[in-house]
């Protein structure tokens, strides 16, 4: 299977493309960004299978003639994750990469024959309903609020649409509060996940001090590109959205002493009265994704809890995260 991953670049992305080639699949891999170097050496031994490909999302051109060139399933993955001050600025470039582009990509791969596409959305369609449940289902209704929760319902809504009208597989997976390999700060993601800025501050030998314990349903983006290869790779999934999800929650303060466990003097915990946090916790508070559907369709469950996460990405941070 050729898949073809708008987004390549991001750090969902370039998980569900090492996903994919472990499991002996092509990927082209398509972002205004270039890889970072640590993709670049993780991915050296897949040359032969690897396409990098540059350009803009909302370049209806490149678009087309990437899709044009041969696929068999797309993943759109490119996002602008905005925080509000972003909101208030850019309202136009948000939508214009988070939703606006969508349409093009699903156009062209209708005529072209693609066989399935997966929308990466997020848990923050649910929106204000995620602070009223303590398990959030597919089938729940969603009050997204900010313009990056609005414009991934939005896509969830449109590609199911337009699914029903042209009779195409498209399917949208919701991803829940997503850490992992590859992480980095750049200009489309404003509000990094405490985990990759925990990381970041053992790099420069600094403690990691958070403003917050920061308890969420964290999902390791390792398991991410499991759910998604599987969504990709089944024959006839039997609906248009699913939960990615992890069953247990539990804090970035208690995953952040597991990853500095082997690290000697590399300290991470909540700063004290008085102390300035080094790392603010993103995680306002909402319920649990349930992964029940994922789990009772295809025998999905997160394979990384707290603990194994750390240690899984310790291993990779000592390879590829420190340059």
């Amino acid at each position: 299977m050729h898949v073809l991953i708008f987004g390549g670049a991001g750090f969902v992305g370039l998980n569900v493309a090492q996903g994919l080639l472990e499991r002996g699949h092509a990927v082209t891999m398509f972002d205004a960004a270039p890889l970072p170097n640590a993709a670049q050496r993780a991915f050296a031994d897949h040359g032969d299978r690897l396409h990098v490909i540059t350009g803009d999302v909302t370049d209806e051109r490149a678009v087309a003639s990437a899709i044009a060139g041969g696929c068999d399933a797309v993943v759109m993955g490119a996002a602008i994750t905005a925080g509000p001050e972003r909101d208030a600025a850019d309202p136009e470039r948000i939508l214009a990469v988070n939703l606006l582009a969508q349409v093009p990509i699903l156009q062209t791969a209708r005529s072209s024959g693609v066989r399935r596409v997966i929308n990466l959305s997020s848990a923050a369609s649910y929106g204000a309903s995620g602070q009223r449940f303590a398990v959030l289902e597919e089938t729940m209704p969603c009050e997204p609020v900010s313009l990056y929760a609005i414009t991934k319902f939005a896509s969830e809504r449109v590609a199911s649409r337009l699914s029903d009208l042209w009779q195409t597989d498209v399917i949208s997976v919701r991803l829940s509060a997503v850490f992992g390999p590859f992480e980095r700060g750049g200009g489309v993601r404003d509000t990094p996940s405490p985990q990759a800025l925990i990381a970041a501050c053992c790099a420069r030998n600094e403690a990691a001090l958070l403003d917050e314990p920061g308890e969420k349903d964290w999902v390791y983006a390792v398991d991410v590109a499991d759910a998604v290869c599987l969504l990709l790779e089944a024959d006839k999934p039997q609906h248009r959205l699913y939960n990615i999800s992890n069953e247990a929650t539990f804090t970035a303060e208690a995953w952040g002493r597991s990853f500095a466990q082997g690290r000697p003097g590399f300290v991470c915990r909540l700063a004290t009265q008085g102390e300035t946090p080094s790392v603010p916790v993103f995680a306002p508070s909402r319920g649990r994704l349930s992964t029940t559907r994922l789990a009772d369709e295809f025998g999905w469950r997160a394979r990384f809890d707290c603990v194994g996460s750390a240690e899984h990405f310790g291993r990779w941070f000592d390879q590829y995260g420190r340059g």
